[in-house]
């Protein structure tokens, strides 16, 4: 009504300005006369009449503007109506209304549209990982110790002018569920990594650590009393611990959406600001398998300056290496300059596991691997024991270690160089803090006292490394500023990857598809739920909010789904490659998660349709609203609920929750054919109602599909009354039978049109502008004609299958190995 007003306004003003300027002529016109009242002579008349006709010249253009303006408004109003700019309007009937109508046309920044207006262009000094693909024969010849690398050789005084600087990273990988599921990880294993770390690095000052995944230190943060909490908050201000990437997990960047990735992210990172008071700085990702440049975008986009990367194909990371590009700058492919550089690390070997981090030789860097000492419960399997370093032993150790230091350096531009020293789950026990960082310091000690071997030792954290790389190059502390002349400049991925031979690690994209869908609905029921909620609270500063809207209540259940998709990220979860009971504690979880964010989603879409607000209320034992279809359990496919449609009218509420307005089609199932759809205006939308079939040829008696477009604003909700009664404009469909040279028995199919066709003509699909020709025998696409301009196109489509090798590895949750080509 407001805004029929501001248009009858408006109008009004219009014409009063028109009858004005029309007054102001004929008054010219009228004092034009003689003054003394004699008569106008015959010439005088002329050029009266002259002015009256561009009088009524004026006058029949200003008519035209009039109505103009009219149908300006007219078809504005329409537009309100069928709500293609505002949420639809009120509901007379019932107790149902919408929000006030809004505006939706927001104004567009140009800086939103700019990747449109750019074209690629490689820099003239970059690597582009489509050439290097190209480039390469990914074949796997034996390297020597380094089996898929090469032989690195070194001259001893090469370091004579600038020493080398090492930093050694203590970490440990805990996977958030694998062989294992998330809440007995915690308790067999983490709890005591972290409750020990916090003691062994207090012990001495020059030990460092770093740590990633929030998920498991957010429960053991839960958990710890205050004394311990100030502790913690004490290494991190000293710098001896160290978050890295900071995100709930460490997520997979291949099955992963990137709203979930952002999700993630921003619930590691605000748990972090909320506890800790840090923002990470650094990415570590050690594990997935693969890696993706929209992970390192968000990173970027999300304040972080560098980060570090493993699970590369073997034939890239030996090309890196002898290229020395395993340091570079990760552009994105549309970016036209530097703003979405992230300064990346490629561990050069084929693990993050000690063996194959302190250079190229495992069989030597497992030596200093401390936890297999003689008599514990892991060895090497080169059969070669470490040594605990004494003053005996302590030179030939050293120069033994610096040895592989300094040929792992020669893969790099820089003397500065990274160990990372850890493996999965390690450090649990504090006896291999003892024996890690105690042997490692004598070594350190060692090293550092001796000037004749040009080299700085030391423990670090992940930034710790990157910031001595920074100053080594000339580049800025944090951003980008300087500092590419000394590193490449890269864009591309890094997938598929493989480890070894031919062992592509391809199969985790489909393993297990029922648990990556489910994923996906818990992902859009939580966007969902989080913009309705938001919605009802702002809403309710206007109304005032009711004592029993659970309020706090949906809060925990947003958050608590958040943390579990968040979880399910995890590149052991999603991907499909956890335990079987793994799997099924994540299904639980993502389960339960959906059920949750439904009860947000139905409070507050309650609220929010109802006109009276005064008679809100809350009863989680019999909802105002229900969705429309029910899954049973975790492992259970959802089934649609079938809608009792009567005389009285059943209100079916449609929510948008994207930013942009919405016209799709909509399916429920109904308990008669004979169904009525009026939308918020009382007008009759156009449906189709189906047949929902038992078996290929029998349909239900009692149960049908009625289709519909509905259309929803941005955000918006959207209500249609249904109601038996029979409306020309809801239509049966027409179902064709083919026919394999006999007749189909009867299917009873008293509500439909039904005919019969010989199997061997197509079947035919059109509308005004395509005519598609389906093959009868395959039920695939045979032919498409476009009838704009009458070309046709013949389309093939085949399914093949593979088989799977004879050999020890074989295809399943991580790998795909088909035996031979498709068949």
């Amino acid at each position: 009504m407001k805004l029929s007003r501001q248009f009858t306004v408006f109008g009004s003003a219009i014409f009063c300005v028109v009858v004005f300027s029309l007054y102001l002529m004929l008054d010219h016109i009228d004092n034009s006369k003689n003054p003394n009242g004699e008569r106008i002579q015959n010439g005088q008349l002329g050029i009266l009449q002259d002015k009256i006709d561009h009088l009524e010249r004026l006058l029949a253009e200003n008519n035209e503007i009039i109505a103009n303006i009219r149908d300006s408004v007219i078809n504005l109003r329409e537009t309100v109506k069928d709500g293609r700019m505002f949420p639809e309007g009120n509901i007379s009937q019932g107790n149902l209304e919408l929000l006030p109508p809004a505006p939706v046309l927001l104004p567009i920044h140009s800086e939103d549209c700019q990747f449109a207006a750019r074209t690629y262009s490689k820099a003239s000094d970059g690597v582009q990982m489509l050439d290097v693909y190209d480039l390469l024969s990914f074949d796997n010849p034996d390297g020597g110790v380094w089996k898929q690398g090469f032989d690195i050789s070194y001259q001893d005084n090469e370091w004579d002018n600038e020493p080398l600087q090492v930093f050694v990273v203590p970490h440990s990988h805990n996977d958030p569920g694998w062989l294992k599921t998330f809440d007995d990880y915690y308790k067999d294993q983490t709890q005591h990594i972290l409750n020990n770390m916090v003691v062994k690095l207090h012990e001495d000052s020059r030990r460092k650590m770093i740590w990633s995944e929030i998920s498991y230190f957010s429960k053991w943060w839960d958990g710890i009393d205050e004394q311990k909490r100030d502790a913690v908050r004490r290494l991190i201000k000293n710098g001896q611990l160290e978050v890295a990437t900071g995100g709930w997990v460490m997520p997979d960047e291949a099955n992963t959406h990137y709203f979930a990735l952002i999700d993630q992210l921003i619930e590691g990172h605000q748990w972090l600001e909320r506890n800790l008071g840090v923002k990470p700085k650094t990415g570590w990702a050690v594990d997935p398998f693969g890696h993706s440049p929209t992970q390192a975008y968000l990173l970027r986009q999300a304040g972080l300056s560098n980060m570090l990367i493993q699970r590369i194909h073997y034939s890239v990371k030996k090309h890196f290496s002898s290229q020395k590009t395993l340091e570079f700058f990760w552009r994105q492919n549309w970016d036209q300059d530097s703003s979405s550089d992230i300064l990346c690390h490629m561990m050069p070997f084929y693990s993050y596991d000690v063996p194959h981090t302190c250079g190229p030789d495992p069989k030597i860097c497992c030596q200093f691997d401390f936890k297999r000492l003689p008599g514990g419960r892991v060895s090497c399997p080169w059969r070669i024991p470490p040594q605990a370093i004494t003053d005996n032993n302590v030179q030939e150790r050293a120069q033994t270690l610096l040895d592989q230091y300094r040929k792992k350096s020669k893969l790099f531009r820089t003397n500065v160089l990274l160990a990372p020293l850890g493996d999965d789950f390690r450090y649990t026990e504090a006896v291999e803090y003892d024996q890690q960082f105690v042997n490692y310091q004598k070594l350190f000690d060692y090293m550092n006292s001796h000037p004749e071997l040009h080299v700085q030792a030391q423990f670090g954290t992940i930034s710790d490394y990157f910031e001595a790389l920074r100053k080594s190059t000339g580049m800025d502390p944090v951003g980008m500023n300087s500092g590419h002349l000394a590193l490449p400049v890269l864009s591309g991925d890094f997938f598929t990857y493989a480890d070894r031979d031919d062992h592509y690690w391809s199969g985790y994209f489909t393993s297990r598809p029922f648990y990556k869908r489910l994923d996906r609905v818990l992902e859009s029921h939580l966007r969902a739920a989080e913009v309705l909620y938001s919605l009802t609270l702002a809403n309710m500063q206007r109304y005032g909010q009711p004592r029993d809207y659970p309020a706090v209540d949906n809060y925990k259940l947003l958050t608590e789904a958040r943390r579990n998709l968040g979880l399910f990220q995890h590149h052991d979860a999603i991907t499909g490659t956890g335990k079987d009971w793994v799997v099924v504690d994540y299904g639980t979880r993502l389960f339960h998660s959906i059920l949750n964010v439904r009860r947000v989603i139905v409070s507050s879409a309650h609220w929010l349709v109802l006109k009276d607000k005064q008679t809100y209320y809350h009863d989680p034992s019999s909802p105002f609203l229900q969705m429309d279809d029910v899954q049973p359990s975790q492992d259970a496919l959802p089934r649609k609920m079938i809608l009792d449609v009567r005389e009285k009218p059943r209100f079916l509420v449609v929510y948008n929750p994207t930013e942009h307005a919405r016209t799709s089609m909509v399916t429920v199932y109904v308990s008669t054919p004979k169904v009525r759809i009026l939308n918020a205006h009382g007008q009759v939308v156009r449906a189709q109602v189906s047949a929902v079939w038992n078996d290929a040829s029998h349909a239900a008696n009692d149960i049908f599909q009625l289709s519909f477009v509905a259309q929803a604003a941005p955000l918006g909700l959207s209500v249609y009354q249904l109601m038996e009664g029979m409306e020309p404009r809801t239509e049966a469909a027409k179902y064709m039978f083919l026919q394999d040279g006999k007749q189909i028995p009867d299917s009873k199919m008293e509500h439909f049109r039904q005919f019969y066709q010989q199997d061997a003509e197509p079947v035919h699909i059109e509308n005004p502008y395509l005519k598609l020709s389906i093959s009868t025998a395959t039920g695939l696409l045979e032919k498409m004609k476009l009838k704009e301009d009458g070309s046709e196109y013949h389309v093939k489509a085949e399914f093949v299958w593979y088989g799977t090798t004879s050999n020890k590895d074989k295809s399943g949750a991580y790998l795909f190995l088909p035996d031979k080509e498709a068949t």
